[in-house]
């Protein structure tokens, strides 16, 4: 047993996603779960372009653009179940993907066909084109993804307005793909505004004067993606590159991160699940005591409950996705539980692994620390479990038929 869900099992998908789904599966299991161990090594910032080039030959770069312009068109159910796929077998890889998919998720919310025209094409042509979301920053974090606390963000990468152009300055840090991406959106606060109450999205790019790439981040886990700065000085973005309004970037950024936490909560299941399948190998072949690992009441319950979260990621993530293809806007409560659960599947499940597995999965040769390392990845990323916490009593209190 793989763990695996059949692209037929959710009625909601597509002849073509289950057509994608399969496709993946085969991808990752044939060509990304055999180098995960190698590209953990890569030197940081590089990036393994050949497997990006195949996965880019079966669309994981224009997932969601419309199948009318040469995307897949997938849904949020879709996207997310080919992210779990991706996830299982080197989550790293999952968010090289998934940080080219948050790159172009403001331009298709936004409507603009003319910024779609020009933006989205690059990811439609023969070789691939990664790009980023640039959002965080060294001394702003719940203050960029909690709308309340907007007013005391500090230091803001900021935009003054020249012209038909804005001028951006200030350092952008902990952001996937940005030591290789080719755009980036960019959020920054206009000049003048208090904390980050000016929010604009800017879609940017990158080879420009104006912009460096700066310091790449030695990250503990998930370095088959490269993470760096991107700093900005006087770096020009006409006017039109606004996407959406001047100082709309806060209902912006609410509405990505509510699609994305749907994504996330799907890395975080299939970590969750990578782990489970390698417990669930050992305790099948590990005999002690003259019985099957698996055979042992304590052992069982361990692999019980570890059944018991993938499962329950799962079913969440699905029912977060389904509401995300079904009601506008994405609602903020079902995204967040299902990160908030799934985040902590991911640890739980590779340190009960560890666990099982013993003295073997403590060698550097077996994997079992890239899966605990990246374990910890997800509930850093759009909302700590903190900042999650936050969101849902919000709703809890705010939003009619949650109470």
């Amino acid at each position: 047993m793989t763990f695996t869900h059949s692209p037929t099992d959710h009625p909601q998908l597509q002849s073509h996603e289950a057509e994608t789904l399969r496709k993946v599966a085969e991808f990752a299991r044939e060509v990304v779960a055999p180098g995960a161990a190698e590209r953990d090594g890569i030197e940081k910032g590089q990036v393994d372009w050949a497997t990006v080039r195949e996965g880019h030959s079966i669309g994981l770069l224009r997932m969601a653009l419309p199948r009318e312009i040469g995307g897949l068109g997938l849904s949020q159910l879709a996207l997310a179940m080919v992210l779990e796929e991706l996830a299982a077998a080197d989550p790293g890889m999952a968010l090289i993907f998934g940080a080219t998919g948050l790159f172009q998720t403001p331009l298709l919310v936004c409507g603009d066909a003319r910024l779609q025209e020009k933006y989205l094409s690059p990811f439609l042509g023969d070789e691939p084109v990664l790009a980023c979301n640039a959002v965080a920053e060294e001394r702003n974090g719940t203050d960029l993804v909690l709308p309340q606390q907007a007013v005391h963000a500090q230091d803001m990468t900021s935009a003054r307005r020249s012209g038909n152009e804005y001028l951006l300055n200030g350092t952008k840090r902990y952001i996937t793909n940005a030591p290789v991406a080719t755009y980036a959106t960019v959020m920054a606060n206009i000049e003048g505004d208090p904390g980050s109450t000016g929010l604009t999205c800017f879609v940017t790019e990158l080879e420009q004067d104006g912009v460096q790439r700066g310091e790449i981040h030695d990250k503990v886990g998930y370095r088959t993606a490269p993470a760096g700065e991107l700093v900005f000085t006087d770096a020009r973005v006409p006017e039109e590159n606004v996407i959406g309004d001047e100082r709309g970037g806060w209902d912006l950024n609410v509405a990505v991160g509510n699609l994305t936490r749907v994504s996330c909560a799907a890395v975080a299941t299939g970590i969750a699940r990578h782990a489970l399948e390698r417990a669930v190998a050992w305790c099948g072949e590990r005999r002690q005591g003259g019985r099957l690992l698996y055979e042992h009441q304590m052992s069982a319950r361990k692999l019980a409950d570890m059944a018991a979260r993938v499962s329950a990621s799962r079913a969440l993530y699905l029912d977060a996705a389904a509401k995300a293809d079904q009601v506008l806007p994405t609602p903020a409560y079902e995204p967040a539980v299902a990160k908030l659960v799934a985040d902590r599947a991911a640890i739980d499940n590779a340190d009960a692994a560890m666990a099982l597995i013993g003295a073997q999965a403590f060698q550097r040769g077996d994997g079992m620390d890239r899966v605990l390392r990246d374990a910890y990845g997800p509930r850093i990323y759009e909302g700590t479990p903190e900042a999650l916490a936050l969101v849902i009593t919000d709703e809890l209190f705010d939003v009619p038929g949650v109470r």
